[in-house]
């Protein structure tokens, strides 16, 4: 009986070890979420330099979901994994589960960004876009039952004002306890929203924040708790959104700019380039998500903005890296260390509870035994 609880007690300490090892980063977690900053920080560079601003959009996407899909082909073919291991149990209902329905989402997300886009000004709209890391932490507690602890939280709300302080939403002097002793000028002036403000320009964002933190869950619990192989679904990904466009073309305004101009209309040699980066920026999210979960993606994505700033003030001599983006930066990092190293730990009463239980069905199958023992004696 002491042996049993022991064995009970040893295995909850097991688990919560493994939970708490599965919440810690690992290397190659760290290491894709310095690639994936790295794609980040560079991709509007090359997309500026290469890419005309009068090319059709969708016929980008369209390569880049090509381009992905190949890459992600080759890296499985020479990893050194069989395909058959690979493509154990996936069935096309599972890809219309698992993959289609995330293509779908993240379709109808950018609809609802460009819109957003069209109809707020830029500051409204990086501020309610930056809720994307809190959308995400949200989801996948809905969807996976993955919680946060205090500290995380606390994580989260810096890694949301990092994201707002490079983007000069919030002033830098903020952060300062002179900024709240002193009194501030209250603006007297009122703007005046329309409805339209909101239906066409609010509300869409947050459509939007919340539909990447939904994909993001499902495309997580695809890949962690499905055990999905990550290029795998990656080209199940791109499958479903190479389908999703070709439709698309039919009832689009690209679709017709493309009868009238062609595909390649405003392309060069070197348009490859960001479909490239892009292409490889695609697969790290998957890669990231798997090793790291997709609330840590937001903070690889806030480590970007902040290398994008620094490569452009290499690049271009009239820029120079902001105080509000070392800042911000200081703050990324604050909050990525709070939110690795204060993972969330589950409550041991459910193991202690399972400890009695235990015990007292010991207890009667030794009763029984004892019972049976004395009728053969009696």
């Amino acid at each position: 009986m002491a042996k049993s609880s022991s064995n009970g007690a040893t295995n909850g300490v097991a688990s919560t070890k493994t939970q708490q090892q599965s919440n810690h980063l690992s290397y190659r977690a760290i290491l894709f979420m310095a690639l994936l900053a790295l794609q980040f920080g560079i991709q509007p560079i090359v997309t500026k330099k290469y890419t005309s601003p009068k090319i059709i959009k969708s016929t980008v996407i369209f390569m880049q979901e090509v381009v992905k899909l190949v890459i992600a082909y080759v890296g499985i073919s020479l990893g050194g994994v069989r395909w058959k291991d690979v493509m154990s149990g996936w069935t096309i209902t599972s890809w219309l589960r698992l993959s289609l329905l995330p293509a779908t989402i993240y379709l109808i997300q950018n609809m609802c960004s460009l819109l957003a886009y069209q109809n707020l000004d830029a500051i409204t709209y990086n501020v309610l876009n930056q809720t994307k890391t809190l959308s995400a932490a949200l989801c996948c507690y809905l969807l996976m039952r993955k919680k946060q602890s205090m500290m995380q939280m606390v994580g989260l709300v810096l890694l949301l004002m990092a994201a707002l302080v490079m983007e000069k939403v919030l002033p830098l002097a903020m952060l300062t306890s002179s900024y709240w002793t002193t009194q501030q000028p209250i603006e007297s002036d009122k703007v005046s929203l329309s409805p339209r403000h909101f239906s066409h320009g609010v509300l869409p964002i947050m459509v939007a924040s919340f539909l990447s933190g939904l994909a993001g869950a499902i495309t997580q619990k695809s890949l962690q708790v499905g055990n999905r192989h990550a290029l795998l679904f990656t080209m199940e990904l791109c499958v479903a959104s190479i389908l999703l466009l070709i439709v698309s073309f039919v009832t689009s305004e690209d679709g017709k700019h493309i009868q009238q101009r062609g595909f390649f209309d405003e392309w060069t040699m070197l348009t490859i380039v960001p479909i490239l980066t892009n292409s490889a920026g695609g697969i790290l999210v998957g890669l990231v998500i798997k090793y790291a979960g997709t609330v840590r993606k937001g903070f690889a994505l806030i480590f970007g903005i902040l290398l994008s700033g620094l490569l452009q003030s290499l690049v271009d001599e009239n820029k120079t890296l902001s105080k509000e983006e070392v800042a911000g930066g200081v703050l990324a990092g604050l909050s990525l260390w709070m939110h690795a190293t204060h993972p969330y730990v589950a409550s041991s009463s459910s193991s202690n509870k399972e400890a009695p239980i235990e015990k007292v069905s010991v207890a009667s199958a030794a009763g029984a035994k004892g019972g049976r023992k004395s009728r053969k004696e009696d």
